[in-house]
């Protein structure tokens, strides 16, 4: 089965790797259990070479047909994807087959919504196989077909979008995971960071298998910990706050500071004389901000600390700092002032674009700035803001690509099934959600995870993960598409063995 040589430095990166938890050190020694399902994952990750594979197996085990890897699946064991166990000499899918989509709305059409979902369905391999289920239903008169499987993707991944506005690395920075990269840092989006955790190159990577993990995890509503740069530590769950170097983010910025300036500047005119308010993408400065002098503003001579834009706007440098800046407390957001300009005694307040960090300060004669008590008439601005702002979540967004080989199993012309799903002749969803497929070639889509009925998503050792993927359309255009008619069952058989 799997063979030990003298090469193995115990070093534990096997173990630490499989996913059946089959191998374990004692006494500095490996040692290989009954669990061992064969699938390699151990032999690929041993850096020193100590690990091979044989073609032995025991008697009892069955072979897995359902992916490239083939485990050994003993007795009462599943194989190293988890989704198929060994019962009495026959391989069943590990969790129950999910018919029914999980409350989401679905546009009033007699096609969009699958009949059944493929999660739990189990895989049809090689692809030129059918799919396990073809279902037909009749909806108002309308004949419509659903095809289901489980499908292994190596062209998958998530984008997570974390509603923070700390710094957690420049654009491009390397996520890892278990010491591995695992994706990146992508461009950022408004009062959000994004993280690209996937792909094919880095499943086919040395941290593929960690990849796939994290992948499905996300996709799953699990907690993950990954790091960027191996500095800026960032705990992930979908619909839950995300965690920053052990601080749990509270609200999503209502924008920028220009923005910030543009929907509260007449509040602003009435509360203070100045409001300067701190961001890492553009600082805003109320009295000489377009929106400030629609109010009545005029510049106060105050000068923030950054680098001028365009009028009340500055931008920002990214930092561990408040908003996501260099600026570690209020009053490094003043540069100085302009003597010609400023008047003694004026107050300015200073916020983050949540409204949770702030300070009001007075200017004095000698044109220094000291840091007084907030008045309550000042506090109206930070409260504004504070209140206007959402609670701060992740949303994991699961992308792949059906357009290879998984098209065999829905019809026997690929081409038709892509050219299906682009022109609307034809639904893809996934796990039972509605998908938003990206324009061009092939069959590239992205879904919210929360959408989806739970525990869709698995992997398989290729690496790759596992996608529960549904094509819903009419029947005559499933015919058109040369869909694989001889396998279309009824519907309410299957919904009665359930």
């Amino acid at each position: 089965m799997i063979v030990v040589n003298e090469n193995c430095k115990a070093c534990g990166i096997c173990v630490k790797n499989c996913p059946v938890n089959a191998l374990s050190l004692e006494d500095k020694k490996l040692k290989i259990g009954e669990l061992c399902v064969q699938c390699g994952i151990c032999v690929r990750v041993c850096t020193f070479k100590a690990l091979s594979k044989t073609v032995d197996m025991p008697e009892s085990a069955v072979i897995c047909t359902n992916c490239p890897i083939q485990c050994r699946i003993t007795p009462n064991a599943a194989g190293a994807c988890k989704r198929f166990i060994n019962r009495d000499g026959k391989l069943y899918r590990t969790i129950e087959h999910v018919l029914e989509p999980k409350a989401v709305i679905f546009p009033e059409d007699k096609i969009r919504r699958p009949i059944i979902t493929a999660v739990g369905g189990g895989s049809n391999y090689p692809c030129s196989l059918p799919a396990p289920h073809i279902v037909r239903e009749n909806r108002d008169g309308v004949d419509v077909v659903t095809v289901v499987t489980e499908a292994p993707l190596s062209y998958s991944g998530v984008t997570v979008k974390l509603d923070t506005n700390s710094f957690i690395g420049e654009e491009g920075a390397k996520v890892y995971r278990d010491g591995k990269i695992i994706g990146m840092v992508n461009t950022e989006e408004y009062g959000s960071k994004m993280l690209t955790i996937g792909g094919a190159n880095r499943l086919t990577s040395d941290g593929g298998f960690a990849t796939a993990r994290t992948i499905v995890e996300l996709a799953s509503g699990k907690e993950v910990e990954v790091s960027v740069d191996k500095k800026y530590k960032i705990v992930m769950q979908a619909g839950k706050a995300p965690i920053i170097n052990g601080v749990q983010e509270k609200k999503m910025r209502i924008g920028c500071g220009s923005a910030s300036v543009g929907l509260f500047a007449a509040l602003m005119k009435e509360c203070v004389d100045e409001c300067l308010v701190i961001d890492h993408h553009v600082i805003g400065l109320a009295s000489e901000h377009m929106a400030g002098g629609a109010v009545g503003f005029t510049w106060t001579g105050v000068i923030p600390n950054a680098t001028k834009s365009s009028r009340g706007r500055y931008f920002g440098e990214h930092g561990d700092g408040i908003g996501g800046t260099t600026l570690k407390n209020c009053r490094d957001a003043i540069k100085g002032v302009d003597k010609s300009v400023a008047k003694p005694g004026i107050k300015v307040l200073v916020v983050n674009t949540t409204g949770e960090i702030y300070a009001l300060f007075e200017l004095l004669p000698d044109f220094e700035f000291k840091e007084i008590p907030m008045t309550e008439q000042a506090m109206r601005i930070p409260r504004a803001i504070n209140e206007a702002c959402e609670e701060s979540r992740c949303s994991v967004m699961y992308i792949g690509g059906t357009g290879g080989s998984a098209r065999g199993g829905v019809c026997k012309k690929p081409l038709a099934i892509t050219q299906a799903i682009h022109n609307g002749k034809a639904v893809l969803t996934i796990g039972g959600a509605p998908v938003y497929i990206l324009p061009g070639g092939g069959i590239n889509f992205m879904v919210d995870t929360e959408q989806m009925v739970p525990g869709g998503i698995s992997w398989v050792p290729t690496p790759a993960s596992v996608a529960p993927v549904e094509y819903t359309m009419r029947l005559s255009d499933y015919e058109a598409i040369h869909g694989h008619m001889d396998q279309v069952k009824d519907a309410s058989i299957l919904k009665k063995k359930k």
